[in-house]
């Protein structure tokens, strides 16, 4: 589940219409704001696109047809809350109720620290599997998170994401022009749709982070290159890690792999450190960049590109969570936790 962040003090976003213009007046605010000069996250929970979501899903626009091939996404219906039985434990965020930031500090681990972070790693990439092999056209994103509620618990872990912040459901799902949380809901899943599905799972106190993106039926060319670069994106970050690595490095490469297919790198979304904590240092930035830092031995941490076929500007639905292009061009996004060895980098979620 990427963190956010802005390396510039505000960020906006505009929509065009034929002949007018529309600009929000308020920063594009994320849950986190990352100053990279200072090294310092602060919380941002304001509603800032108040009245935008109206904009985009007026009477005019909810079943506004993009390229000629599909409508665009809007919200649909949110359940309850899904239980959770108390014998689970709970990362410390949910009984504290309080959203948590980027906790300081790299998340080395020792021997039996290894071990539960490849526990947790591979548990997360069973239940991605799995929800992956329920998308299906007629499938709702809320059957697939109740699916993922039910194998998270049955293995004795706790969906990470339910009750981080304010989030209400075990696992993301972000369909088509959504770059990342999107909320599950009852919006019936479509021939054609692309579907990212980012699991994260708290087993034995440490955290395993992943996700990938699967196709619903039958998904045309444009929608299957775009998948198949992201992931290359993906692969090739991870192949150049190891210690003393610069993690500038890792946005480098993926921009230039995405470049040269002409796709957009999404920039406010990031790589985090992750293991005891859900999001912790260092902030992996996936497009260009001169930031400070190399990788440690025995660290563990995720890389997750989001790639755009058109514009990589982001905007924030009413939720607070769901994030769009602006032009409403399809998005595309794989993770892996990964832990840096001696060798290199070993996947952790894998299984």
């Amino acid at each position: 589940m990427a963190t956010a962040k802005s390396l510039q003090p505000r960020i906006f976003s505009s929509f065009l219409g034929d002949n007018n213009s529309f600009r929000s007046t308020q920063p594009l605010l994320h849950l986190f704001r990352f100053d990279s000069g200072r090294r310092h996250v602060s919380m941002q929970l304001s509603r800032t696109f108040s009245g935008l979501t109206n904009l985009l899903f007026n009477r005019r626009n909810v079943d506004e047809v993009i390229d000629g091939k599909r409508k665009r996404l809007r919200p649909g219906n949110v359940s309850p809350r899904r239980p959770v039985p108390d014998h689970i434990t709970k990362p410390p965020y949910v009984d504290s109720r309080k959203v948590p930031g980027i906790s300081s500090g790299l998340e080395i681990h020792d021997k039996k620290g290894i071990e539960r972070m490849r526990a947790s790693g591979r548990l997360a990439a069973m239940v991605r599997e799995y929800a992956g092999t329920l998308v299906k056209p007629g499938v709702t994103t809320d059957e697939i998170d109740e699916a993922v509620h039910n194998m998270i618990i049955e293995n004795g872990a706790y969906p990470s994401p339910l009750g981080y912040g304010s989030f209400p459901k075990s696992v993301c799902t972000s369909v088509n022009e959504c770059i990342c949380h999107g909320i599950p809901d009852s919006r019936p899943l479509e021939d054609g749709d692309i579907i990212n599905i980012d699991v994260t799972v708290y087993l034995n106190g440490y955290h395993g982070d992943t996700s990938a993106t699967f196709f619903c039926g039958n998904v045309d060319e444009e929608a299957k290159k775009l998948v198949q670069v992201t992931k290359e994106c993906l692969d090739k970050a991870i192949s150049i890690c190891g210690p003393g690595v610069e993690y500038k490095k890792i946005g480098k490469i993926i921009h230039d792999h995405a470049d040269k297919h002409k796709y957009g790198v999404v920039r406010q979304f990031v790589g985090h450190g992750v293991g005891r904590v859900f999001h912790a240092d260092p902030v992996v930035l996936h497009c260009r960049n001169n930031e400070a830092g190399h990788m440690v031995l025995n660290q563990t941490f995720t890389i997750e590109p989001m790639l755009t076929i058109g514009s990589r500007n982001p905007v924030m639905w009413d939720d607070n969570w769901t994030v769009v292009t602006e032009d409403a061009s399809l998005s595309a996004q794989f993770e892996h936790t990964i832990l840096i060895t001696k060798d290199g980098a070993e996947i952790l979620t894998t299984c």
